[in-house]
């Protein structure tokens, strides 16, 4: 071989193992960015973490934060508030009721007729209008003029006979979203809005009184029977079909919960007696916060965006609100300090653009190749410049529905927690009635829990995961007493039965 021949065989030797390094680098590189991604999710999993152990502390901590604030106002991260809700629908009530239900973005009419054939069975209706945004921040008379006149179209399109008779003054049940301090039975104070409301002149004032001025000035000749949130509709609802049920937990948008307490217990209420004894008690347990709550640097870093530091501590960890964006900040964490997701993590850095919806939607693919992630992961980040995530591999698309399980599983395994710590007051202060009013010391008793959530009813691994801790906490023998009711559309008709309910007192 000549020198030419052999300078050529090396050259092309030197060319060979450099490409062949070059190779092997990039493999190596790919292997420790995977391993440090994995690293990275092992660790969310960690903070994540909820042991039975972790769990009892949080349901222990709970109860004490409910005795606190039944004891003062202001006592407790959980506001605790009475809401003069005493007696609860049975299945007796009969008429014709209406909700106005307020939500984020629209107000819907609810119509339901009672006592059809003598029975439970009841019909109902509903309307929907959209809100304009603008309305939202717009002034107290502007906006309750709206959903008034919305109201009285609905009103006057499905009962002729309420044109006809002008002394005919029907009774409403008013389902607000935001927090309330009751005044009655049909009456409360705004506390603050909530859910994108800011409208002007309202806090303070008696949200009901407001709406019956509208009422009055648009001639709508209705008054308010009941007002209610959206747990407490639930409850209405739950107690109509099933006597044993006790309280109501609500996982949407937001979170709460409500719950039939003694009114001896409600100490901040002394001196206020009632029929029954008991009251329905609104917890607005969003605000519920623990040094046992499993936070991680996500879940700090979202909380402390939030002017009022404390505030939505619990519900940011169960709600749909913030789930979807909890998985979001971490894929983008892990895509951002590690170049995964291939072309580029531009729009996994816009907060909230991954809804729990598709989260949900993800985390449910069960096909081979996980595609149905593939798809959500490109449509949804795909933004109108050139930056998109243009393609995922298997591994990670894997991680990102291992990313979804350690998100959703918590979030389920807080709410048991918090199902639990409501039991757990109850049975404390010996609150054993049976429908009857028969008490049953010494023995088990079957409690019931009415439950809206979209999560609950279409979500079955949050299910499972909901039912498998609250089997952890109290066992299998004491857990098979509790049932999990759904009660769909509780704001709507359950805010119309306690105004059916109301309306038989007077």
């Amino acid at each position: 071989m000549g020198r030419v021949e052999l300078g050529v065989a090396v050259g092309c030797a030197v060319v060979t193992c450099a490409i062949a390094a070059a190779l092997v680098g990039r493999r190596v590189r790919s292997w420790w960015r995977w391993g440090k991604a994995v690293a990275m999710v092992e660790g969310f999993e960690e903070g994540c973490a909820t042991p039975v152990g972790r769990l009892r502390q949080l349901v222990d901590g709970m109860v004490v934060e409910m005795y606190a604030g039944l004891a003062t106002n202001g006592g407790s991260k959980l506001k605790m508030l009475p809401t003069f809700v005493d007696v609860l629908p049975d299945g007796t009530e009969d008429g014709i009721y209406y909700t106005l239900h307020l939500d984020a973005t629209s107000c819907r009419v609810v119509r339901v007729e009672l006592g059809i054939r003598g029975s439970k069975t009841f019909n109902y209706k509903v309307e929907e209008k959209k809100i304009p945004v603008e309305l939202l921040t717009s002034t107290r008379e502007d906006f309750f003029d709206f959903i008034v006149l919305a109201l009285k179209e609905s009103v006057e399109r499905d009962d002729n006979d309420f044109e006809q008779m002008p002394n005919l003054r029907m009774r409403l049940g008013f389902a607000f979203p935001c927090p309330i301090k009751q005044l009655s039975y049909s009456s409360g104070a705004l506390i603050n809005w909530a859910k994108g409301f800011a409208v002007g002149d309202v806090v303070g004032e008696d949200v009901s009184q407001c709406l019956e001025e509208a009422m009055a000035r648009n001639g709508l000749n209705m008054s308010v029977a009941a007002l209610a949130n959206d747990p407490m509709g639930a409850l209405a609802l739950g107690h109509y079909h099933d006597k044993d049920t006790v309280a109501a937990v609500i996982i949407g948008t937001d979170t709460n919960a409500c719950y039939i307490e003694r009114m001896d217990a409600i100490i901040k209420c002394q001196g206020l007696r009632t029929n029954s004894g008991d009251m329905v008690v609104n917890m607005e347990w969003g605000n519920f916060w623990s040094a046992h709550l499993p936070r991680t640097t996500y879940d700090i870093a979202l909380k402390d965006e939030n002017t009022r530091r404390n505030d939505k501590s619990f519900s940011k960890l169960i709600s749909e609100m913030y789930l979807g964006e909890i998985v979001r900040r971490v894929l983008h964490r892990t895509a951002n300090e590690l170049s995964i997701f291939r072309d580029s993590t531009h729009q996994l850095s816009v907060p909230f653009t991954l809804r729990t919806s598709l989260m949900v939607v993800m985390h449910k693919d069960n096909s081979v190749d996980l595609r149905e992630v593939g798809k959500i992961l490109q449509e949804s980040f795909q933004p109108s410049d050139s930056h998109q995530i243009s393609g995922t591999c298997l591994k990670e698309r894997m991680l990102v529905t291992r990313v979804c399980d350690i998100v959703i599983r918590r979030a389920a395994r807080l709410v048991a927690a918090g199902i639990v710590a409501i039991l757990k007051k109850i049975s404390r202060d010996g609150y054993g009635r049976t429908s009857s009013g028969s008490t049953t010391q010494g023995r088990s008793r079957r409690k019931v829990i009415a439950f809206e959530s979209g999560l609950y009813i279409h979500y079955p691994i949050f299910r499972k995961y909901l039912n498998e801790a609250i089997s952890e906490i109290l066992g299998e023998e004491v857990a098979h007493n509790i049932v999990l009711r759904i009660s769909e559309d509780g704001s709507g008709i359950g805010t119309a039965l306690l105004a059916a309910v109301n309306s038989s007192r007077r």
